[in-house]
């Protein structure tokens, strides 16, 4: 972090939470507010149940606190609520517009919107990957056009995909009034969510920590998520929206399994920054990417995010098995894998802070860990069967 970014960090820390709040802070609040004010009495009366409206507050009291701790998101809630706002209004109550308006067709309406997500994580990555060469080139100017843009390209996909979920989910309610479900039921909807998430987090930890070029990582596993849903879309047609299938028709799942994707995307940013860090320490004398130690201390801090949601995730996991099937833990395929998947993370954790360990083993470890991940996520729903089965590709 550059001197003058250190002072100003160090100052701004030794005040209080609600010294270090500007207008611009208070206004967002105000406007968040509002906007849960009027979905609570638009909606409220029609599908929203007690569970829904807690869901909802609580989701505004945790947004309002992270775009106070992060100020770009405040930009973000901002698009993407008139982007979703510009969809709701084109539909004007009637998904056959969708096939007819010009501004659905090919800009907001969930698919539109998600395809916007798929092109701008590619050129994303392109662009990352043209800064590192030209780091390589010319390395006395690290800020150039490349990564420019491909900083704006990942904050637009983070849009794109965030409002193709939150039309989606209004698309539903108009498809089946009676069956409007959030949006986290399959495996197509599921991967939107875990690149919005993966985009968000990196692109604090990018900011926070001046590591922008370490894009050209993430983003390249951005790319594989991209070829997942575009085959996912056209070989098994998970883009069209199904009524929910009983054992997901619960409230549980809003909770759960956005938990759990935090949790996923943090763990896969640790593994691809795990690649970085081997590089980097493999090359020492390289001043493309940042410090070993950088990469590091951002690998640790998303290793920590992501086993604090994945151990909500869990727990919130166990109640609804208790309310589904009248027992805590079955010891079921999923079940067992999530547990190897926690611990496999909480030794990672204890290795760092009590035993003081760095560098290439637990680089190595975060990287092993994705493939556990993958497996617990994809793998035991392909090759295994149990109460989880209904998640099968």
């Amino acid at each position: 972090m550059k001197p003058d970014l250190m002072l100003e960090h160090e100052y701004l820390q030794q005040k209080r939470w609600w010294q270090r709040l500007q207008v611009q802070d208070v206004v967002f609040a105000c406007a968040v507010l509002l906007v849960a004010v009027w979905v609570q009495c638009f909606a409220g009366n029609v599908h929203m149940d007690v569970y829904d409206a807690g869901v909802l507050w609580l989701s505004v009291i945790s947004g309002i606190a992270l775009a106070w701790f992060f100020r770009p998101l405040q930009a973000f809630a901002l698009a993407c609520t008139l982007l979703f706002g510009l969809a709701w209004y084109a539909y004007g109550g009637d998904f056959e517009r969708s096939q007819t308006a010009f501004v659905l067709q090919y800009f907001v309406a969930s698919q539109s919107a998600m395809m916007w997500l798929c092109v701008c994580n590619v050129l994303a990555f392109v662009c990352y990957v043209l800064a590192l060469l030209q780091a390589a080139w010319r390395p006395v100017n690290q800020n150039t056009l490349s990564l420019s843009l491909a900083i704006a390209l990942s904050w637009a996909g983070a849009v794109f995909g965030m409002v193709g979920l939150l039309v989606r989910w209004h698309e539903s309610y108009l498809l089946r009034p009676e069956a409007g479900h959030m949006p986290v039921s399959n495996l197509y909807e599921v991967f939107i969510l875990f690149m919005v998430m993966m985009a968000l987090m990196f692109l604090y930890y990018a900011r926070r920590h001046q590591a922008e070029k370490l894009g050209a990582f993430v983003y390249a596993l951005m790319v594989v998520l991209v070829a997942f849903v575009l085959w996912y879309s056209a070989v098994r047609g998970a883009h069209q929206i199904q009524p929910l299938i009983p054992a997901l028709q619960s409230w549980w799942m809003k909770i759960h399994v956005p938990a759990n994707f935090v949790g996923y995307g943090a763990f896969c940013i640790a593994a691809v920054l795990g690649v970085a860090q081997l590089w980097v320490l493999k090359r020492p004398e390289q001043t493309i990417l940042p410090d070993a130690n950088v990469i590091d201390e951002i690998m640790y801090r998303a290793i920590a995010v992501g086993f604090l949601f994945f151990t909500i995730a869990t727990v919130l996991g166990a109640l609804w098995a208790a309310e589904a099937w009248g027992r805590y833990w079955s010891w079921d395929p999923k079940e067992t894998w999530a547990l190897i998947v926690w611990l496999n993370y909480a030794v990672w954790l204890h290795l760092r802070l009590v035993s003081g360990w760095r560098g290439r083993l637990l680089a190595w470890w975060a990287i092993v860990g994705f493939f556990i991940t993958a497996f617990a996520f994809l793998g035991v729903n392909m090759l295994l069967s149990g109460l989880h089965s209904y998640g099968s590709l």
